[in-house]
């Protein structure tokens, strides 16, 4: 493979972020807490739910980068993305999200009407995200983990298996979390600048986002921690063990505060989960014990 091969690949890969992929992890909480992980079908079912919510991301991504190519010109990091930095051409990215979207599309479709209709949730509500929501303070964290929450019920419907109001409220608690800390580190990190590069961080503070941090990380932790300590849970999962691993969600969540807060982390809850040993760490000790009681 010639080097111009490699840096057009990478070129393209950075276009997708495909880093941001792991995101779609929410895409097999249902699997595991339906205690289906082992029945082949369902397996293959959520994978391909998972890759088309990939898709959709990337194509999402790429909406938002043309929408807003202008303004991520004048920014820090963003300017480096394939678009702003004049790497791939309008023209060709449009070309590239079609192509994902034909994609999703079809996959949607093999798994049926229940799961097109999430998917399409999730397309009209980044579109709106893209072009009118994210800058208006507070609804653009909502939106955020609105789509955290479209991922967990994609996965169940594709199954299918109900989801619990106990997973959802969890999930969007976490994902207000991380939608959270985001802002904050671009508020910390953006200076008296923050508002030129996002309209809405211009309706928040430092004091407000730590209210809101301090909220959302509470209530985070005594979800699980209720949902792990419920008796029907126990019997529904058949294990009374789920609360020996409330110790690592709490690790996790302070863990990633410490980022926020030490470190300007938490900017990209991906990379920081990606490249911070310690939060990594937590998270895959936590997803270990979780499959390992629920299948013992």
């Amino acid at each position: 493979m010639t080097a111009d091969i490699r840096t057009l690949l990478r070129t393209y890969v950075a276009l997708l972020r495909a880093e941001q992929w792991l995101k779609n992890a929410f895409v097999f909480i249902a699997l595991i807490f339906a205690r289906r992980f082992t029945d082949g079908d369902a397996v293959v079912s959520v994978l391909v739910a998972a890759v088309v919510f990939c898709a959709l991301a990337s194509a999402m991504y790429i909406t938002n980068d043309l929408h807003d190519v202008d303004e991520d010109r004048h920014h820090p990091q963003k300017r480096r993305r394939p678009i702003a930095a004049g790497l791939v051409a309008p023209r060709s990215a449009r070309r590239v999200r079609a192509g994902l979207l034909v994609a999703a599309l079809v996959g949607s479709a093999a798994l049926g009407a229940s799961f097109s209709l999430v998917a399409a949730a999730y397309i009209v509500l980044n579109v709106a995200y893209s072009y009118r929501l994210k800058r208006i303070a507070l609804v653009d964290v909502m939106v955020i983990a609105a789509g955290y929450v479209l991922r967990v019920v994609g996965g169940a419907v594709a199954i299918p298996v109900p989801v619990t109001p106990w997973l959802l409220v969890t999930s969007m608690l976490l994902a207000l979390f991380l939608a959270l800390g985001k802002r904050r580190n671009e508020l910390v990190v953006l200076g008296s600048e923050a508002a030129t590069h996002r309209a809405a961080l211009a309706q928040y503070t430092p004091e407000l986002l730590d209210q809101l941090i301090a909220v959302v990380t509470s209530s985070t932790v005594i979800a699980y921690s209720l949902y792990a300590m419920d008796r029907a849970v126990a019997e529904q999962l058949g294990t009374p063990w789920l609360p020996l691993t409330i110790p690592l969600v709490l690790f996790g969540v302070f863990r990633y505060l410490y980022l926020i807060h030490r470190h300007q982390g938490g900017g990209d809850p991906t990379m920081a989960l990606i490249r911070d040993r310690p939060l990594l760490a937590s998270v895959a000790l936590w997803s270990l014990f979780v499959v390992a009681l629920i299948a013992s």
